[in-house]
């Protein structure tokens, strides 16, 4: 168990340094920047290393509405649910102060801003509505545990899981960093959120509520239509 945790708490971490510390760091750069297109790449490219990492130690789960999705499943043991979730709350609370001790050393830093958190309104990246924040995040939350139950399924080519689970999180990055700036991950907002400025923390519990939801919601579906024999 203690092995699962710290693979849980790496893959996190993982996921918060280096996706959102592409938004914060590297997206917005003058001439060079990556821009949406790169963030949502790092993104899928921190789930997919550290799946092909650690998976085979924890499940390679790195947020806690894939945990709960495949609980739900069967996939999962519901005793380690709560364990799985400190861990990985822990993970991104320890990569976003990383993060945050490195902005800070940028000249004439004055703030961290949004820090790329997730937000509706106007912490949305295009001022999008609370209700669209909603139903974007719950339904590709659901989307998201289809590809990983499917993609993880005894049916499924061996080995390739990784790469369709980091190519499944790049694309949801790239239909929703305009409207939320992309959570579908409790762990993922809340690290960033205890650092940031503007309304992220007050705006948190949408991000813990819809995406749950959805993790919820997509293991219903794959237990409808897919198989694990």
């Amino acid at each position: 168990m203690t092995n699962k945790l710290l693979a849980e708490f790496f893959g996190t971490f993982w996921l918060v340094l280096g996706g959102c510390g592409s938004a914060v760091l590297a997206a917005g750069v003058a001439d060079v920047g990556i821009g949406w297109l790169g963030v949502a790449l790092a993104f899928g490219l921190t789930v997919m290393t550290m799946a092909f990492a650690v998976g085979h130690i924890s499940g390679g789960h790195f947020n806690p509405a894939v945990t709960l999705g495949l609980v739900i499943a069967g996939r999962h043991e519901g005793r380690e649910l709560i364990p799985y979730w400190i861990a990985q709350v822990i993970g991104a609370i320890a990569a976003a102060a990383v993060l945050y001790v490195i902005v800070s050393g940028a000249p004439g830093f004055a703030g961290v801003g949004g820090f790329a958190t997730n937000g509706y309104g106007e912490a949305s990246p295009q001022g999008y509505s609370m209700m669209s924040a909603l139903v974007i995040e719950i339904v590709l939350t659901a989307m998201f545990l289809v590809i990983i139950l499917g993609a993880t399924s005894a049916g499924a080519p061996a080995g390739f899981a990784p790469i369709a689970i980091g190519l499944g999180l790049t694309l949801i990055h790239l239909i929703s960093i305009p409207v939320t700036n992309t959570s579908v991950n409790p762990a993922r907002s809340t690290g960033v959120a205890l650092f940031a400025e503007g309304p992220a923390l007050a705006q948190l519990w949408l991000f813990w509520v819809a995406p749950l939801i959805g993790g919820a919601v997509g293991a219903v579906i794959w237990k409808l239509i897919g198989s694990d024999d």
